[in-house]
């Protein structure tokens, strides 16, 4: 698939940093479900959206991959050069369903590093352990509530999340929570979805997420998840309201990149040290 090319850098709550471009759109992994947003940023309650993500596990992989020509791995990589970690580096992703984004960090922490991905789906869980495993990744795959996470203060180098933030029940909570496991220093990158505005693209993208992909759902095993994709990510703030609620998290020098042709966003923030 052709590159599109690329989007002006929109400023972010700061200075700004270079686009690239791609094509295509993955459904996110999962951990949690929205905050100031609405309830939800789609249309299920967080219990359903875990249940959804335990069944389509095993198609989730394909699914993404189907629907953007492999480029998703290419926004994955893009947002690890972003959280600025190297070898003996600790770093954190929430909602890592699968695990693509978690190994992704992996291979840049090596040799010496770690990486944990907690995610709420068990079912995607097995499916990153497996993948780890065959990798030889020094990376742990646990349960966890993006909203209460398990770690102590300042114990990682960087969190990511990938594709997952529209999913928590409560957005500010979330950051927060990403911003307090984070040494003051490090990196919180969120690299998600947004709706893009600039013609033909923002045709194309109505077409496709409201119509083509619930029309494909009827087709599917789990309709259910197809619909839920595309009202998540019309409900999903856009990336200068995720900006400031990056900023209310307490977290500085906020920037952000529109790639994709404006299909998506890398949003990066650095932990400020307390006065």
């Amino acid at each position: 698939m052709p590159a599109e090319p690329a989007e002006p850098v929109e400023p972010g709550a700061g200075s700004t940093v270079p686009s690239d471009s791609a094509n295509g759109s993955p459904v996110n992994g999962g951990s949690g479900t929205g905050s100031e947003w609405g309830s939800s940023p789609g249309l299920l309650e967080a219990g359903q959206v875990r249940a959804m993500f335990d069944r389509i596990a095993g198609v989730y992989d394909l699914l993404n991959s189907a629907m953007t020509a492999g480029l998703h791995h290419r926004w994955r990589e893009r947002a690890v050069d972003v959280a600025q970690i190297g070898p003996g580096a600790r770093v954190l992703d929430v909602a890592t369903g699968t695990g693509d984004l978690a190994l992704e960090l992996a291979r840049r922490v090596a040799p010496g590093g770690e990486v944990v991905g907690c995610d709420f789906s068990e079912g995607m869980l097995a499916r990153a352990r497996e993948k780890a495993r065959k990798a030889g990744a020094n990376t742990r795959f646990e349960w966890g509530d993006a909203l209460a996470l398990s770690y102590p203060d300042d114990s990682f180098d960087a969190a990511t999340v990938g594709f997952g933030v529209r999913n928590f029940a409560d957005l500010s909570r979330g950051l927060a929570e990403m911003a307090r496991v984070v040494r003051p220093g490090g990196k919180v990158v969120v690299l998600e979805f947004t709706t893009p505005t600039r013609a033909p693209l923002s045709l194309f993208y109505r077409l496709w997420f409201d119509r083509a992909v619930p029309l494909l759902g009827r087709f599917s095993a789990d309709p259910e998840a197809y619909a839920y994709l595309p009202e998540s990510v019309k409900r999903f703030p856009d990336p200068a309201a995720l900006a400031a609620e990056l900023e209310r998290a307490g977290l500085g020098e906020i920037r952000w990149v529109l790639t994709a042709g404006g299909i998506v966003t890398i949003h990066s923030a650095t932990v400020v040290p307390e006065p």
